[in-house]
């Protein structure tokens, strides 16, 4: 339904836009370019829409401000680790405090085991341990995974993300085959000899997959997120639990993203049994920190391991990992934000988003859906998929960035990588409002 000539034309005109708005970004990304691969500190950063990246000078709850003085409504919160806001002062006292105490030591804090003992009450698992990422937290469970199990292979579904984790980094090719994910680089190995994929939401695909038995631990996002909300269908996480248990097969539960379901995850608001949880990203408040929690019976089977002369070679760890600065903004990120009362304001917000953005797309008659999970939504050209091929199947790179360099150019910031915005506690009526109005101009513009 979209006239693609009259979408080149909008898409042209505000690329130019973009560029006379951001004269000083457009400087430092020139000075950048011959220094930084790719003109930016991390590649994804080239994401963005427009000519070059806009440079951020300043982030405050849910406010970002540009190298151009340009203010934005932030709805991205760096991909959920400002998930809280930004420049939260119990963050940046914490931090500050720590700091002056000393950042690292190679020894425990008298903060780490509270924050343990506050991710246990969370996610109803007892026994944890920290990582610097989501990423590292999902390594490290996967290597414990294989050696309590002996088994070789991991299962994961169908665009899942779970960071830059390789077993990860893989979907369904041509005939079931397993294959590198578009964009892989340098995969380690063929992904067929590590990984078993599965469609999410196919409970037979999954008990295919498992019996053979040589499946140490299915590794799941209980809600696909990083290609698109992808939400489970009734009965499906019984099915996961009970085709795990029924052969011997760990359940990992990756909570990074779905953190914005509540302040236990979706684990605790849909009351799942995994044997590990991870979870990274927001825990800190933006400081890199992240943890992985486990049941008794594994904390038990795990227990000598940790007391092995080589456990500092072991694949698990590494030298900043728990360190006090880390920990300290935990517990203050853990303590002070992503309670009940936080997620009280941010999950209506984002119905009201998700509410604002369906009636718009109502209102110019286009065959587009929305989706919501917790404080996270965001607007599909298409009925809500069942899985992660159909997903990324309706991915249309013009219209997103269209529609995404619309939004920026009139001070309205989205996650790069799809059409998904994250509510928070700084967030006001006001600033979901500003997006309706904005995407619905943006609506009458194409559809004109």
């Amino acid at each position: 339904m979209i006239d693609r000539d009259r979408l080149d034309q909008l898409l042209a005109a505000e690329r130019t836009r973009f560029v006379e708005l951001h004269p000083r970004s457009a400087e430092l990304a020139a000075e950048a370019r011959p220094r930084l691969l790719g003109g930016v500190p991390m590649a994804w950063m080239t994401r963005w829409p427009g000519a070059f990246p806009v440079v951020a000078t300043e982030a405050d709850g849910a406010r970002v401000t540009d190298a151009d003085g340009i203010e934005y409504v932030d709805f991205a919160l760096g991909d959920t680790g400002a998930m809280g806001g930004h420049a939260r002062p119990f963050i940046t006292e914490a931090v500050a405090r720590q700091a002056a105490h000393g950042i690292t030591t190679m020894l425990p804090s008298p903060d780490a085991a509270w924050v343990a003992g506050d991710l246990a009450r969370r996610f109803g698992l007892p026994t944890w341990q920290f990582a610097l990422s989501a990423t590292d937290a999902n390594r490290f469970v996967l290597r414990l995974a294989r050696h309590l199990t002996g088994r070789p292979k991991v299962a994961v579904f169908d665009w899942c993300y779970h960071g830059t984790v390789d077993e990860a980094l893989v979907i369904l090719g041509p005939g079931g085959t397993v294959v590198p994910r578009p964009g892989s680089l340098g995969p380690q190995v063929d992904p067929a000899l590590t990984t078993r994929v599965v469609p999410f939401n196919d409970v037979e695909a999954l008990r295919a997959a498992l019996a053979a038995g040589d499946v140490a631990c299915v590794l799941a996002e209980p809600a696909l997120t990083n290609i698109g909300i992808v939400l489970p269908e009734p009965g499906f996480h019984d099915a996961l639990r009970a085709a795990t248990a029924e052969t011997g097969t760990l359940l990992v539960i990756d909570e990074t993203h779905t953190i914005c379901t509540g302040p236990g995850g979706y684990t605790a608001a849909h009351g799942l049994e995994p044997d590990f949880v991870t979870i990274g990203k927001p825990i800190a408040g933006g400081v890199p920190a992240a943890g992985y929690g486990m049941t008794a019976a594994v904390a038990a089977a795990l227990d000598e391991v940790v007391y092995d002369e080589g456990i500092d070679v072991s694949g698990i760890g590494g030298t900043l990992t728990g360190n006090a600065l880390s920990v300290a903004a935990m517990r203050a990120a853990l303590s002070n934000g992503l309670r009940a009362a936080d997620f009280d304001v941010a999950i209506p917000l984002a119905d009201a988003w998700a509410d604002g953005a369906a009636a718009a797309i109502g209102a110019h008659g286009l065959p587009w859906t929305v989706q919501r999970l917790g404080c996270r939504a965001e607007y599909w050209f298409c009925p809500p998929p069942r899985d992660g091929a159909s997903a990324a199947a309706a991915v249309d790179p013009e219209l997103e960035a269209f529609l995404h360099l619309w939004s920026l150019n009139r001070g309205i910031l989205l996650t790069p990588f799809h059409n998904m915005a994250l509510l928070s506690s700084s967030h006001t009526r006001a600033d979901v409002d500003r997006h309706t109005e904005v995407f619905a101009a943006a609506l009458a513009a194409l559809t004109a």
